[in-house]
């Protein structure tokens, strides 16, 4: 069993190995939860369980920091998460946790170009690190680094970093966010659900206006049918900013393999992205534009990702360890 744990929604799968080395993944099951609609992540596990052959081992890639006795902090769940407990909700053999955008980035080699929208760079790039970045209820992102015919992922924390204004613009509404607190994160300033409705409520500030949109959700739906021009100026805002940022986490990053743009919220903003300054934004980094031309940058668009790559994340685990295993056998 596979889970991809969001602040909103749970997806779970239940998975299969094939191929002849098990590498190749089939989802025989799969089931979209809203996390508000029941008490724990156990009685959704179970609950999906209930449905299916009992399995002796689950995989739940989420956001958050986990700890050695296998809780997680985060910030955006609804609940405690404990690997042990779950284990012990469940009678599962061991269960397995992962960042929720690590796993993301080991399902990089399972997307096809069905399922994705290309914004910016060539069609093909060289084999190199890969990031996968997106805004949801917080912002995810990791790089895919491959290393011969494995891979390493590294994890990050990039939504906390501290936000940057691009324009002037830009620094009227950071420096109202600085006014109710110290440090303004990439994700709470903008990048997010929930920083998307910030943004809003702080150029609604700035404008002298008074906001009549209450979730992220009516934001961007005035925003794209174009009802409201304030609602449209921030949804402008929230694309630049991303632009800007990714161009960052490119250089920063080194990325060289492409950049893929998941989460929850982008998907559904395709059209207002490319006719944003996203890539105008992203490639706004004076003399190294021509390096950031190079990377393909391209807005998946597969809901099942999470649970794909959290999937992905452990069998490359198990054929590590057997690798190794039988090294030491040798």
């Amino acid at each position: 069993m596979a889970a991809d744990v969001g602040g909103t929604h749970v997806r779970v799968g239940l998975i299969r190995a094939g191929g002849s080395d098990g590498g190749t993944i089939e989802i025989l099951s799969y089931r979209k939860y809203r996390c508000g609609d029941h008490p724990s992540l156990s009685a959704i596990l179970s609950d999906f369980g209930s449905h299916h052959p009992q399995v002796a081992h689950c995989v739940i890639a989420t956001a958050g920091y986990p700890l050695a006795d296998g809780s997680v902090i985060s910030a955006n769940l609804p609940w405690p998460l404990s690997a042990s407990r779950i284990r012990d909700d469940l009678g599962f053999q061991a269960v397995h946790l992962v960042n929720d955008f690590e796993a993301v980035a080991h399902a990089a080699a399972h997307i096809d170009g069905s399922q994705v929208l290309q914004l910016t760079g060539p069609a093909q790039a060289p084999r190199g690190p890969t990031l996968v970045v997106g805004p949801g209820t917080g912002l995810g992102a990791a790089l895919w680094i491959p290393v011969g015919e494995r891979s390493v992922v590294l994890a990050t924390e990039a939504g906390q970093a501290a936000l940057a204004a691009g324009n002037e613009l830009e620094m009227a509404v950071l420096q109202q966010m600085l006014r109710n607190r110290s440090h303004v994160s990439i994700e709470h300033g903008a990048l997010s659900g929930p920083g998307l409705l910030n943004l809003y409520n702080a150029l609604c500030a700035v404008r002298g206006a008074t906001p009549v949109h209450a979730t992220p959700d009516a934001v961007s739906a005035a925003a794209c049918d174009g009802s409201d021009p304030l609602a449209v100026q921030t949804l402008e805002l929230f694309c630049g900013i991303l632009g800007s940022t990714i161009g960052d986490m490119a250089l920063l990053y080194g990325v060289q393999g492409g950049i893929y743009l998941a989460g929850g919220i982008l998907p559904k903003l395709g059209p207002f992205l490319i006719g944003s300054t996203f890539v105008e934004r992203f490639l706004n980094k004076g003399p190294m534009a021509k390096a950031l031309q190079r990377i393909p940058v391209k807005l998946v668009e597969h809901g099942q990702l999470g649970v794909i790559g959290a999937a992905s994340w452990y069998l490359e685990k198990l054929a590590t360890q057997a690798s190794q295993h039988k090294q030491q056998m040798q």
